[in-house]
C-alpha cells in the first residue's frame, strides 16, 4: 500500500472495532433494555471523544462553524443514532453473527447514495465487490 493509501488502514481498524462493538454489545445486552444501552453506549462514546479532541489539542469553537456544516453533521448524528437503536434491538433478539453481516447492507447503500449525491463513480471492480456483499446480505436474510 502507498501512502495515499492510509485510509484502508483506518478502515480496516474502523471493521475490528466493529466487530468487536457487536459482541461486546450482544454480551452486554443481557438483562438491559437495547435503548438504555444504546444511551449507555452512547455517554462512554461522548466521554473518550471529549477526552480525546482535548488530549490532541483539537477543540476548536463551534460557533465558528459554518451553518451547512451544522446542518449535516446534525443530521449525521440523528442517522447514527437511528441506527445504533435499530442496531441494538436487532442485537437483542437475533445472533450477532446474523445482525453484523446484514448490517453491513450499509456498504452497498452508501455507494449508491455516493453516486446519486456526491457524484462519485465506482470502477466496475468495486462495483463488483459492493454487490458481492450486497448479496452475501440477502443469502443472510432470507431463509428457505
Amino acid at each position: 500500500m502507498t501512502i495515499s493509501n492510509d485510509w484502508f488502514y483506518w478502515a480496516i481498524c474502523s471493521a475490528i472495532f466493529a466487530a468487536l462493538t457487536a459482541i461486546f454489545a450482544k454480551i452486554g445486552l443481557q438483562g438491559v433494555d437495547s435503548d438504555l444501552a444504546t444511551l449507555i453506549r452512547t455517554f462512554v462514546i461522548f466521554i473518550v471523544l471529549s477526552c480525546f479532541v482535548a488530549a490532541m489539542g483539537k477543540w476548536q469553537n463551534p460557533l465558528q462553524l459554518s451553518f451547512k456544516t451544522w446542518l449535516f453533521l446534525i443530521l449525521s448524528g440523528l442517522a447514527t443514532g437511528a441506527s445504533w437503536v435499530c442496531y441494538f434491538r436487532a442485537l437483542k433478539i437475533g445472533e450477532a453473527s446474523k445482525v453484523a453481516p446484514v448490517d453491513k447492507l450499509s456498504l452497498l447503500l452508501v455507494a449508491i447514495f455516493a453516486v446519486v449525491f456526491l457524484n462519485e463513480r465506482p470502477s466496475l471492480r468495486e462495483w463488483l465487490g459492493i454487490g458481492l456483499v450486497g448479496l452475501g446480505v440477502f443469502v443472510l436474510g432470507f431463509k428457505r
